[in-house]
């Protein structure tokens, strides 16, 4: 089987402008291809995770990545799937994420002479001349063509700005530009990416006589029920540690629906097809199984194996109600905000985030939602001494979100008499099970 043949049997590959060619580029690692990446954040998240590993297997089967940072194409914003303009950041905001992409990207992406390249097309899109764009890529483009592209007919009755029109010629423009200086052949994308891709294979076309170019896009990440992956009710789900915790990136997954648990497993992770095969005839009773295969695998890829082990035996301790939680999000509350006679339920709940308000808080605690160190609470008077809270309690909220919360140390001492300080402290956060 080759990668081309595999990639389908992952259900990864959506829409390609000539099946043929592009199955014996790719299956023979002739491929030059490229993945855009806009650095609209400052981290990547699990969008960008898909194209990072498909990056990662079309380089295992001996082709050639280009990974392409947004830094000229991120001034603009790409309209796609957007109902609304995109926020227009500085300069200085984009390099810096720019440089954190960077970063991150060295996990998934072997660079390296005749491996992988990494380019900015700041580096070309900012120094154009814009009355030579217009000679030499602006007649190549149809108006008529250009709007009848689903990334633009989403937008025209609220209103595209002429700003945001100029996104799909810089993409195309991108290509032509790749493919006479790096010799690309390929572009793959996500499917929303699809009328972008095709303009720069035409581009090619009609700019270089003779010139073959291909473009592949690859299946949005989407929930059986017709959502897309990879949000939270905090956001996205972010590939920085600092941002969504190994934890919280774990829990992710293995709180994935059941019946997006099998088509995550196929495409993201790494395991064989026949390890697939066989997971998919497990008994019915084994999906909490397939869960935190999945979210060990990802967890692994994304942070290394040493935060996958830690993330999953706190996950561990979580459902056993004890062990290790030393992997658990925490919030540190400043012993200034904690009387000596320590803080009742409703209290502890609004201070360390887990309720924006009092009243949300006493709702909570009404309906039987919060439990602190596995015992229910029943009223909101319901006392968590400063002792305990020196320790560190453990809090549940509803099913699935859990906090550890602890009185933050200052250094200067002990925070009570006879109290040891906290050996580490984990920011503020929360997870879900």
């Amino acid at each position: 089987m080759g990668i081309y043949e595999e990639l389908q049997a992952r259900g990864l590959i959506a829409q390609v402008t000539d099946e043929e060619e592009i199955r014996e580029l790719i299956n023979s690692g002739g491929a030059r291809f490229y993945i855009g990446f806009d650095p609209t954040a400052d981290s990547l998240h699990v969008g960008h995770f898909m194209a990072l590993c498909l990056m990662k297997r079309l380089q295992m089967a001996g082709n050639k990545p280009v990974v392409l940072i947004g830094g000229g194409t991120a001034q603009v914003g790409d309209p796609s799937g957007r109902t609304d303009m995109r926020p227009m950041m500085t300069a200085e905001t984009i390099q810096h994420n720019v440089d954190c992409f960077v970063k991150q990207m060295n996990r998934f992406i072997e660079f390296g002479e005749d491996k992988a390249i990494l380019v900015n097309n700041a580096d070309w899109l900012l120094d154009l001349n814009y009355i030579q764009l217009l000679r030499e890529v602006g007649s190549c483009f149809s108006v008529n063509n250009m709007l009848r592209a689903e990334c633009y007919k989403q937008r025209m009755e609220r209103g595209l700005s002429f700003f945001e029109f100029n996104y799909m010629i810089m993409q195309a423009y991108d290509f032509w530009y790749l493919h006479n200086h790096y010799g690309c052949n390929m572009q793959f994308g996500g499917n929303d990416q699809w009328s972008n891709m095709l303009a720069g294979t035409e581009l090619i076309r009609k700019k270089e006589e003779g010139a073959d170019a291909y473009a592949m896009t690859i299946t949005l990440l989407m929930t059986s029920d017709g959502r897309k992956m990879g949000k939270t009710a905090s956001g996205a789900v972010w590939l920085d540690p600092n941002k969504t915790t190994p934890f919280e990136f774990f829990q992710y997954w293995r709180n994935v629906d059941d019946a997006d648990v099998m088509n995550c497993i196929r495409m993201l992770t790494f395991l064989s097809l026949e390890e697939i095969e066989a997971m998919e005839h497990w008994d019915a009773a084994r999906i909490n199984e397939k869960k935190e295969v999945l979210a060990y695998e990802l967890t692994k890829l994304v942070h290394g194996e040493e935060e996958a082990d830690k993330a999953r035996t706190a996950s561990h301790a979580l459902f056993a109600g004890g062990g290790d939680d030393s992997s658990m999000p925490t919030t540190e509350l400043d012993p200034s905000d904690v009387p000596a006679e320590g803080l009742n339920a409703l209290n502890l709940l609004v201070l360390s985030g887990l309720a924006p308000s009092r009243s949300e808080a006493r709702r909570l605690i009404q309906q039987g939602g919060v439990l602190i160190d596995g015992e229910k609470v029943d009223h909101i008077d319901f006392p968590v001494s400063r002792e305990k809270l020196a320790e560190g309690v453990k809090v549940r909220k509803g099913k699935k979100v859990y906090q550890r919360v602890i009185l933050k140390y200052s250094g200067t001492g002990d925070l009570i008499q006879g109290t040891p300080a906290p050996a580490t402290f984990v920011p503020h956060t929360q997870c879900r099970l």
